[in-house]
């Protein structure tokens, strides 16, 4: 690894992952006039969320991140937007509540437009096209006036996330996300009685402990810490092109911040120490995460942290497990045990979206509840077992009321797939299946808190 570095000298590393537009010229002019507009987030902000994934790091907070697989065009609205920030609201609320430590909330959205793929192309009845790689690349259509890549869309990609950042920042700060309104970030009840019933349960024990305080004349204290939320956005740092022209140099406190989200990750399939996403990723200040999957050696881990992480500064690296319900007991002990020996700092979260994801006997893809769950309670378990912190989960979801993932209170069949399945790409958990996950990582945050008390309690 080269030892200088620069926004741009990821380009002389091999690189994967990369679409093939026709006309380079529209490309860098499109990269071009990106360098001259707006960051979506500063660098001031971006500290903030390190400091608070440093707390995740030694117990003292817990990730929740979560949004759409890719984010899309057609479906950019505002209810849209408002009804994943309130899933957050609400799955937030039950994890504070039983675990008692801040919940660090970051969404996948305001810039989750890219996707990587298995293979290049994409055939069908014998026809081969470009494969769909997100909507800031090409579109879902299987034509080939769609497939081609369009630098043009990396411009609408960036309009709809300044859009989506402004919104979720009004309702952040606004008084949408006051506690006095939990009761209405989650009003299912048709299908979930007992969930919703569950969750008012929550919030009235809460709505208590607020009034009980402002007995005590600490009304204005009360609402200057129930009033708002601190929300932070993320994306995979696939499109390196679209990432460097959005890095700039912080004027006050000095370094390089991508300025396109306030925390990026690097892929599973992006990982190369060597590679390209790497190498841009190891100048930048950000939060980082690495996806860490069955194929992640340990010692291509630790030179990945070498790397990204030469200082061990705490809240600057995130692993996202993503191993599948049936693989995690295999490979995540040993990555925590080499973590742990070169006495790393690192944010461990659960991503038990993508090692879970099965083809239906129609061809859909979807990803059984049962199995998620499995994977997250695995996750807590041999965290528990290994002496170390379950900081966080990483979750594909969305507020609408999709029929995606199999299972949950609803129990969904894969014959209900087709009446709402509306992602373009992977599926995704609906708004009662994420905040039916809230309390099954609700009580394991519980189990492991008391775990945490009990070993204290021994060594002291």
């Amino acid at each position: 690894m080269a030892q200088s570095w620069s926004p741009k000298s990821w380009r002389d590393m091999p690189i994967r992952q990369v679409p093939e537009y026709p006309d380079p010229a529209a490309l860098a002019a499109v990269e071009a006039r990106l360098r001259t507009l707006p960051p979506l987030v500063f660098a001031g902000e971006a500290r903030a969320l390190s400091a608070r994934l440093a707390d995740a790091a030694e117990g003292k907070a817990f990730l929740l991140q979560g949004g759409d697989c890719a984010e899309s065009f057609a479906e950019f609205s505002a209810n849209n937007i408002r009804d994943t920030f309130c899933v957050f609201l609400s799955m937030a609320t039950v994890l504070t509540f039983a675990a008692d430590v801040p919940v660090v909330k970051v969404g996948r959205i305001a810039g989750q437009f890219a996707k990587p793929r298995s293979e290049d192309t994409e055939t069908r009845d014998g026809v081969s096209l470009p494969s769909y790689r997100g909507d800031i690349v090409n579109g879902e259509a299987f034509t080939p006036e769609a497939r081609i890549p369009d630098p043009e869309r990396i411009l609408t990609a960036y309009f709809q996330a300044a859009a989506t950042a402004n919104l979720v920042r009004a309702f952040a700060t606004g008084g949408y996300a006051d506690l006095s309104r939990a009761s209405h970030w989650y009003l299912d009840d048709h299908h979930h009685h007992d969930l919703k019933a569950r969750y008012q349960a929550v919030v009235n024990k809460i709505g208590e402990g607020v009034d009980f305080l402002r007995t005590f004349s600490l009304s204005e204290t009360v609402k200057q810490q129930t009033s708002r939320v601190d929300f932070y956005f993320s994306h995979e740092a696939l499109l390196l092109g679209y990432e460097e022209a959005m890095t700039r140099e912080d004027s006050t406190a000095g370094g390089w911040y991508d300025t396109s989200a306030h925390m990026i990750w690097i892929g599973d399939r992006t990982r190369q120490p060597d590679g390209a996403h790497v190498e841009y990723c190891r100048g930048i200040k950000n939060p980082i995460g690495i996806k860490c999957g069955p194929s992640m050696p340990e010692e291509d881990l630790l030179k990945l942290l070498d790397i990204l992480n030469p200082d061990n500064k705490p809240g600057r690296v995130t692993l996202i497990a993503r191993f599948g319900h049936d693989k995690v007991e295999k490979h995540l002990p040993r990555l925590i045990q080499a973590v742990k020996r070169e006495g790393r700092s690192v944010v461990w979260s659960c991503d038990p979206m993508h090692g879970n994801t099965i083809k239906s006997a129609a061809g859909i893809k979807t990803r059984p509840f049962a199995s998620v769950t499995g994977e997250v309670a695995r996750f807590f378990e041999i965290h528990r077992a290994e002496g170390t912190y379950a900081g966080g989960v990483h979750l594909e979801m969305t507020g609408q009321n999709v029929t995606e993932c199999t299972g949950g209170a609803q129990a969904l069949t894969e014959v209900d797939l087709t009446d709402r399945y509306r992602t373009t790409c992977d599926p995704r958990l609906n708004a009662s299946q994420a905040l039916e996950l809230a309390f099954l990582i609700a009580d394991l945050m519980d189990a492991q808190k008391k775990s945490q008390g009990a070993r204290q309690a021994v060594t002291s």
